[in-house]
């Protein structure tokens, strides 16, 4: 478990706790806000050690009885909100692990946190039923939704609490903690980079991925002999990666940052800014026979491709009009 100073990126995030607890102007509750992987719960943890730790610092000291309490995950005044629905946090929770345990007083710290993981699933009962507690919180409750969607909150929960909102990383510093922390391959780490889009969880669940690297193995192989593969057979290949679960829209990512490389390479020449750089010679050749107006329609198929999946339209029709586009315009 993290302090502060062992997250990475959102120092304003960090900055804003740190200066609360500096200050003693603590919020009743917060909204955490941002993407899955992005560092919720090691900021919420961070901050609620922070909190509980016994020399009263703006930084844990990770030695104190209560900091160990925390990193053993056995500290008695921080509760971790459950729900057996995994769609949907109910308010027979809300009540029974909130609303019927804020009126007892912390046992050994100054605050009592609440830790409410995807709290965007809590259903319009449990947010109307947590409403009443974070309206009138006893002073020593502080309570944490984490979400991916604020949005999903109601306005009176809004209007509550503290909203911070997480952003992503650069891509170098995501890059920069796989080819250090996990000794990752830089051609591979500045691949999972760009899919994360500023997400090191997620980048780091697609270095541990093995169906994303048969992606990795796969898709340039089909994109490189696109130009001469028969439709049947492409429409084989993709067959074969559906029954081997791999993900068609991770695909199609997979897919676009290939042709954004191929564009990239034909209008700068500078190989530096590839995301596939080993793949140098067939992208050069890409863009060498594929025309501006080309890669636009290329895009556009793509773009076309994802509505389609997110509409729950025939996977294989969506990826027969892409492969169409791309052999018509790209070969």
């Amino acid at each position: 478990m993290p302090g502060f100073g062992d997250i990475l990126g959102n120092d304003a995030v960090k900055q804003h706790f740190r200066t609360a607890i500096e200050t003693h102007r603590i919020s009743h509750a917060y909204i955490l806000s941002g993407e899955a992987g992005m560092g919720r719960k090691s900021l919420a943890n961070a901050f609620a050690m922070t909190l509980l730790c016994e020399k009263g610092r703006t930084q844990p000291c990770m030695e104190c009885h209560a900091c160990r309490q925390m990193l053993s995950g056995n500290h008695p005044d921080v509760i971790y909100v459950s729900h057996e629905k995994p769609g949907s946090i109910g308010v027979e929770d809300v009540r029974r692990q909130i609303n019927d345990t804020v009126s007892i007083r912390p046992y050994s710290s100054f605050f009592k946190v609440y830790i409410v993981d995807e709290a965007e699933k809590m259903t319009v009962q449990a947010q109307n039923a947590l409403l009443k507690t974070i309206e009138e919180p006893p002073s020593y409750v502080v309570i944490l939704l984490l979400s991916a969607n604020s949005e999903a909150f109601l306005p009176t929960i809004r209007s509550r609490c503290v909203e911070l909102k997480l952003k992503p990383l650069p891509d170098t510093v995501v890059r920069d903690y796989l080819t250090g922390a996990m000794k990752i391959p830089d051609a591979e780490a500045r691949l999972y980079a760009a899919f994360a889009r500023g997400n090191l969880g997620k980048a780091i669940r697609l270095a541990d991925s093995g169906e994303f690297r048969s992606l990795y193995g796969q898709v340039p192989d089909l994109l490189r002999h696109i130009g001469d593969a028969d439709i049947s057979d492409l429409l084989a290949r993709i067959r074969g990666w559906k029954e081997g679960h791999l993900d068609m829209e991770e695909c199609i990512d997979f897919m676009q940052l290939w042709f954004r490389d191929a564009l990239m390479l034909k209008v700068t020449r500078d190989a530096d800014l590839l995301v596939f750089r080993d793949e140098y010679t067939a992208l050069e050749e890409l863009g060498r026979r594929t025309g501006y107006d080309g890669f636009e329609r290329i895009f556009q198929a793509i773009g076309k491709a994802k509505l389609r999946l997110e509409a729950n339209v025939n996977t294989e029709l969506a990826m027969e009009l892409l492969l169409l586009a791309i052999k018509e315009n790209g070969s």
